[in-house]
Parts: structure tokens; C-alpha cells; sequence
């Protein structure tokens, strides 16, 4: 994720100039052979419905569309580069909450010049909305929401450049992430907060967490404040999220590196010391400084703090008392989000990405089987961890992550997780981010944003990255959305096949497979697909994280926004535009469908109140006009 106002580099780019890669790989004209032997450009490959079988043939996508009238209930929109949000004609949208808004009625009032205070600052509604998902408790409905990092300046205006002068500062960038969790409702005047609902809770990066699995009480995870290396506090850039099917929520802690930094010496221990240099943890971090406020994110103190993030976590939303739980079985990467499904013999899959250039794709099998109303409290700790390989000829499989395959024990599979991929020879991919599966077939999806690095240089672990089946473009500025099917119909199986269902590209300014897959034309362009869903018809929603500049290999493709992509046509629509800057992320429906939330995260400009205001990341609801279903 791009945090557009803390730094001019992206995360990525802080790490790799804190972390140079080792060597610089030729190409070798990857591409042209990928793209050629499989035939990519000329259309998006179908797994059936109605369409070419898997290993048959190609499908142009103007033929398939042709055959078959469009499922879109609404007319494709144009960019824009405004300030504001735009959806088609027939919807309208509104404000539901922005940063710093209450969700308590003792919460301190929002200064829209300086923002909130140190004082009630995990009494508001937190910072950069991304992952979300709406539960239903009764007749109430509970929106979860991840706040994934602080914008510095945005949060301490007052501050030169935003840097932290006191541990104050550094209590409020902490109490302004995490997770919310909040009670919303439908009135005579449209959708708001209910404040002061029991459900209402802030976890931020000081809440008491549980650490379970294979890593929970291994000395790498035992600190000064926990000598029992089973408890953890806080949970930080939490990007992506999921929901289980027994009604919790799961958060997932992706750029964790960047929160840490020493006053002193680096850790020299051979293991801790080669962890840091695989997940980017270095002296200086990211300019948040908590390390020289706040001794537990110091490493030259505390040099195992950094082995208790970079998890799944598990959250109640139901229960404001319950404790979050860490499930380091499910593996220590930058997770972006976790997808569920369920396996025909009850057993319970995660699908999971790794988002940073040349990373893995990973699937979590549990030995148990889900029984509703019985217990799921080892559903997520006992099981087991698979890395993607992706084959030439459009096939794939699950390695498993054993102590025989990686010759590492269980414990450090969990906590180096990336360490153990790369010892299986895992796919390195275009940072995969957000997998989402489909409810109406058995398949799933997962967004590979874009890749700079691609043919260039390895992965942070020295992992070849040569251009490869699903990831045919050196450097690969646009993005694309790789498909898998298990085999059997059965998500429990280790063996798929897969397809590119496209690749986002501009055939206004570029040439060969840079113009992208055929489903993309000169109305509907973008680049990085990040966010997304799949709803209860089985169309997929894709959120977009990329360049906004609307100038160069970019023009035509204006701000960011949210698209419907058909998977049994391939046909793609602009629904949704953000205001210029920001990153649309986020998306959950309410319990009738008849609203659809969407993350607007580190908006530019003003938005979403006017001029001479601090701009504040929200969520926007979107509705119908003639309140039927929204997707």
C-alpha cells in the first residue's frame, strides 16, 4: 500500500533503498515467449460456464462478450482527476464516518486544523480505512475496519515534516491505527455511527493480543514485557482483512517493518539478524521514530519484538471483550488479506498474499473440519501451510511448508515464513495482494498489483525473478489478476490450474504486451488492481492502488478507482472514482445488499470537507436511487 502523504517513497521503494537488492538478471525475452505460447493477448483463457474449457483453446474477449448480454446493472463511467468521489447515474453516495470522527460521545471534538488530540485519540474513528467487512448480530449490523498506517504530516500538522517530538506524538500515530469496530445503522436520514454501542471498540497498537500455533512460546517470541513469548501488544498496518465462516473477523499485518528502529547496535544473532534483512526491519524506519519514544519497537532492546507482528489476527467483533488472537500457523509474511473458503469435507482454506515486489502466494489447510456451532479455536493454529508454484503450462500446486521440505522446524517456518517459501522454490509473483474467492464457482483470484523489479533484479531473498507464467512482463508497471480452479472442484487439493483473467496495460500508449489483455480498451483503463471482492452473483469488484498522474503509460486511466469485472465474460466497467490521491480500498455490502461501503484511504486535496481542512481518509456508503440491491 502507498502512503501518499508520509513519504515520497512507497513502502516498498523505503525498503528496497534501506535493503539494496544483490544482483541484476537479464531478461532473455521472457516475456515474448510467455506471452506467445500462451496467447494472453489475445483474450482472457475461461475455466467453463458457457466458455472455452481450461487447455482447449483461448477465447477473445469481444467474442465471449458477444454471446452473452452484459450482468452490469449500471452504464460505465469516465476517469476523472477531481477532488471528489463519482459513481454512475441511477447511484448516489454519501459520507458514513471520516477520520477522527466519534464513536463515543466522551471522544474529543475533530480540529480540521489540527486534527484530534493525544487525549481520546483511540476514542475516534482511526486513521487510513482500508480492509472491511459488515457483520450481522441480531438485528444489529457491526462494521469491522482496518486503519493501516498514519499520515505523519496529516496527524501532526503541527510538526515539521510530521515527525514525532515527544512519546505523545507517538500515542497518537499508535492509538490512530489498528482496527475499528462500530455499530452502524440506516435512518430517515441515511447511514451513521451508533455512538456509544457496546459493540463500539478501538484495537490499536497497544492492545493486548494472544499468540498461538506452532511459533506461540518459542524464544524468538519471548520479549522483557512477555517472558512467555504467548502474548503480544497491538497490531499495526493492518491492510487487508477476511471474515471466517463461524462469524469472526480476520486483520492482517502487512508492512510491520517499518515501525521499528534501534538507538543502538543491530542484533547480531545469525537468525534474527538474516530475518531483518528478508523482512526489511532496519535502524532507521520509516519516520514514524516510535523506537525513540517507545523502547519495545527499539530492536537494539528489543530485538525479538519485531517476530510478534507480521500475522493473521483473529478478531470477535461480536464480543468487545475477547481477546485478539495472533495465528502465527497461518504464517509471519506482509500479509495483505486472507480469503476463506471451505473445503467439501468441512476443512477450512485461506488463501493469503505477500505484498511486496517478487513474494509468494500461500494456502492455509486445516487438519480439522468446521462444524457450525461447535469450536473453531484451533481451526486456525492446527494445520497445514502451502506456498504457490505456478508451471509453464498453466498448472500449479501447493507445497507444503514441512521441517523436511524447508529443513527449518515448525516454529521458524511461522516466524521466516518467506525464508521457508523461497527454500521450496515458490513462484515469485507481482506483489500479490488482495485473493478473493467466489462464491458462485470454485475458484479464486488474487491481484498481483504491479512489479517494477520484474526481470530486473531478485526478491529480497536473492529469489530468481525472471518473468514467469502468470507474471509475463518485465517491469511491470500495470498490474494483473492471475485465476486458479483446484483441481477436483476442491480447494483442499494441492494441484490447480490457472489462467490470467487480465492484465491491466494501455493500448493508447503502449505496444505488445503492455497494451494489456483484450477485455482492457481505451474506456475502461487502470492500473494496479489491489482491493477486491467477489459478491453473492459472482461479480468481482476490483479496487485500484497505482499511479494517478493521468500522463504518460498512464493517461487515460485518471484517479483511482473501483471496476466490476464479469469472470464468465470477462467484461470490465469503471463504477467508482476517488478523489485525486487517494487509494479506493475496502468494500463490504449491508445485510440486505441494498449498500455497498468503500474505502476512500489518504485522499489529496480537501476531501471529503472542503477547502482549508485537513484532508480525512472515510468510508462512503453507495446507494441505489431506487434502493434496489447494490451488487
Amino acid at each position: 500500500m502507498k502512503d501518499a502523504d508520509t513519504q515520497e517513497l512507497s513502502f516498498d521503494d523505503w525498503d528496497e533503498l534501506k535493503f539494496p537488492r544483490k544482483t541484476t538478471q537479464g531478461f532473455d525475452e521472457v516475456v515474448e515467449r510467455a506471452i506467445s505460447r500462451r496467447g494472453f493477448l489475445g483474450g482472457v483463457v475461461a475455466f467453463g460456464s458457457g466458455a472455452a474449457v481450461m487447455g482447449t483453446g483461448m477465447l477473445k474477449g469481444t467474442t465471449a462478450m458477444a454471446g452473452q448480454s452484459s450482468r452490469f446493472a449500471f452504464d460505465q463511467i469516465p476517469i476523472q482527476t477531481d477532488g471528489t468521489v463519482h459513481v454512475p447515474d441511477g447511484y448516489s453516495w454519501d459520507v458514513l464516518v471520516r477520520w477522527g470522527d466519534p464513536l463515543f460521545s466522551d471522544a474529543p471534538a475533530f480540529d480540521p486544523a489540527n486534527g484530534v488530540p493525544v487525549a481520546g485519540s483511540d476514542r475516534v474513528f482511526a486513521e487510513n480505512t482500508d480492509g472491511m467487512h459488515l457483520f450481522t448480530v441480531g438485528n444489529k449490523q457491526i462494521l469491522a475496519v482496518n486503519n493501516e498506517y498514519a499520515n505523519r504530516k496529516t496527524n501532526l500538522p503541527n510538526n515539521a515534516e510530521g515527525v514525532p517530538a515527544s512519546a505523545d506524538d507517538v500515542l497518537i500515530f499508535q492509538n490512530l491505527q489498528g482496527v475499528t469496530i462500530m455499530e452502524v445503522a440506516e435512518g430517515n436520514d441515511g447511514w451513521s455511527v451508533v455512538i456509544d454501542s457496546p459493540y463500539n471498540r478501538r484495537i490499536t497498537h497497544n492492545t493486548p493480543m494472544t499468540l498461538d500455533g506452532p511459533a506461540a512460546g518459542h524464544d524468538l517470541l519471548k520479549t522483557e514485557a512477555d517472558a512467555t513469548g504467548t502474548a503480544s501488544l497491538g497490531t499495526m498496518n493492518n491492510c487487508g482483512s477476511g471474515p471466517t465462516p463461524w462469524g469472526t473477523y480476520l486483520t492482517c499485518e502487512e508492512n510491520f517493518n517499518g515501525y521499528f528502529g534501534a538507538t543502538g547496535d543491530m542484533p547480531t544473532d545469525e537468525t534474527t539478524a538474516a530475518g531483518f534483512e528478508r523482512y526489511g526491519v532496519g535502524p532507521d524506519g520509516w519516520g514514524y521514530d516510535y523506537h525513540k519514544w517507545d523502547a519495545r519497537f527499539d530492536v537494539s532492546q528489543n530485538p525479538n519484538e519485531p517476530h510478534r507482528v507480521g500475522y493473521v489476527v483473529e478478531i470477535d467483533p461480536t464480543n468487545p471483550d475477547a481477546t485478539p488472537v495472533k495465528h502465527t500457523a497461518l504464517g509471519r509474511i506482509k500479509h495483505e488479506n486472507a480469503a476463506c473458503a471451505l473445503a467439501p469435507d468441512g476443512r477450512v482454506v485461506v488463501y493469503m498474499g505477500d505484498d511486496e515486489r517478487g513474494e509468494f502466494m500461500y494456502k492455509w489447510l486445516s487438519r480439522e473440519v468446521y462444524v457450525p456451532g461447535g469450536d473453531t479455536s484451533t481451526l486456525l493454529s492446527d494445520g497445514q501451510l502451502y506456498a504457490a508454484k505456478f508451471n509453464d503450462d498453466m498448472t500449479g500446486e501447493w507445497v507444503a511448508l514441512t521441517p523436511d521440505a524447508t529443513g527449518m522446524d515448525e516454529a521458524h517456518i511461522a516466524i521466516f515464513t518467506r525464508i521457508a517459501a523461497s527454500a521450496v522454490g515458490a513462484t515469485t509473483m507481482d506483489r500479490p495482494e488482495w485473493v478473493a474467492v467466489n462464491p458462485t464457482a470454485v475458484e479464486a483470484y488474487c491481484c498481483l498489483t504491479n512489479n517494477k523489479n520484474r526481470g530486473v533484479q531478485p526478491n529480497a531473498g536473492g529469489d530468481d525473478t525472471s518473468a514467469n507464467g502468470p507474471n509475463p512482463r518485465e517491469a511491470n508497471n500495470f498490474g494483473q489478476i492471475v485465476r486458479w480452479r483446484p483441481h477436483g472442484d476442491n480447494h483442499a487439493s494441492n494441484t490447480f490450474d490457472w489462467d490470467l483473467y487480465v492484465m491491466a496495460g494501455n493500448p493508447k500508449a503502449q505496444e505488445g504486451p503492455y497494451k494489456g489483455s483484450s477485455n482492457v480498451n481505451e474506456g475502461n483503463l487502470f492500473n494496479s488492481p489491489d482491493g477486491m471482492a467477489i459478491d453473492s452473483t459472482g461479480l468481482m469488484w476490483i479496487q485500484t492502488d497505482g499511479d494517478d498522474s493521468n500522463e504518460g503509460e498512464f493517461e487515460g486511466m485518471g484517479n483511482n478507482q473501483m471496476l466490476a469485472g464479469d469472470p464468465v465474460t470477462g467484461e470490465i466497467r469503471r463504477f467508482l472514482t476517488g478523489p485525486k490521491g487517494s487509494e479506493v480500498t475496502g468494500l463490504t455490502w449491508s445485510a440486505d445488499r441494498r449498500t455497498m461501503f468503500v474505502g476512500i484511504q489518504h485522499p489529496g486535496a480537501t476531501f471529503p470537507d472542503g477547502e482549508e481542512v485537513l484532508p480525512r481518509s472515510s468510508i462512503v456508503v453507495v446507494k441505489r436511487d431506487d434502493n434496489a440491491l447494490v451488487g
